[in-house]
Formats: C-alpha cells, sequence, structure tokens
C-alpha cells in the first residue's frame, strides 16, 4: 500500500460514526446504518450513503449483496484495530510520538480523583513489573 493510500484511510468524524454502527450491527444495509445514527443525530439519507460510500473508497468497508437492491456493508477492521491506528496517528502528530508529554498533558487538564490516582499508579506498577 502506498504512503498515500495510508493517509487517504483515515475516517473523518461522521465515518466513524458510521463505523461504530456497523461494529455493532454488521453487516447492515444503508438504511439500517442511517436509522441508528438518526436516533443522536439529525441527518439525511443521502448524506448517510455518500459517506458510506466514501468508507467504501477508502476501503474501510466492504459490501455484498443484500435483499432486493440494497447491499450489506461490513466494517474491514475491528473497533480495536482502528482506535489503535488513529490514536496512534493522534499521538504521533501532536505529541511527536512523546507518550509522557500525552500522560502529563492529559492528567494536567483535569484533578484525578483518589481513586483515579490508585489506578494510575496501579497501572504503572504493572508496567514496571513486566
Amino acid at each position: 500500500m502506498s504512503l498515500f493510500m495510508k493517509r487517504v484511510r483515515k475516517p473523518s468524524e461522521a465515518e466513524t460514526a458510521i463505523l461504530r454502527v456497523l461494529w455493532e450491527h454488521q453487516p447492515c444495509t444503508v438504511k439500517t446504518i442511517h436509522e441508528q445514527i438518526s436516533r443522536s443525530k439529525e441527518v439525511g439519507y443521502t448524506t448517510t450513503l455518500k459517506q458510506v460510500q466514501r468508507l467504501l473508497d477508502k476501503g474501510l468497508v466492504e459490501r455484498e449483496p443484500g435483499p432486493g437492491k440494497s447491499y450489506l456493508y461490513k466494517a474491514v477492521n475491528s473497533a480495536e484495530d482502528t482506535q489503535t491506528k488513529l490514536f496512534d496517528r493522534f499521538v504521533e502528530n501532536t505529541f511527536g510520538n512523546s507518550v509522557s508529554d500525552l500522560v502529563m498533558h492529559a492528567l494536567g487538564k483535569g484533578e484525578p480523583s483518589a481513586e483515579e490516582l490508585q489506578e494510575i499508579k496501579a497501572f504503572l506498577a504493572r508496567l514496571e513489573n513486566n
């Protein structure tokens, strides 16, 4: 796969919402995807259709013939795989691949509770023991 294709494969926010529907309900038709997304936000059917077609063009979904003239769509990659790739790209682009900068930024944006601090300390201890 070329470098260009890797860049194109990144889903937009709206496309990610479609992928979330597919991960939970796949395979499904554009109608089903649209019905699920419409529960939380107002969006036109043709907009949903166009976004699904973009995902197909990006190679992030695949389709097979469905009932009647419709198609059934499913995500090519798992939710975990896609989230990992997006997160890795975010850390690389935003924090220069510095995990410590990411963690310090995240911890500096709020006041973690005593319970959250304990969870963080336990997590760090597990990392140190591995």
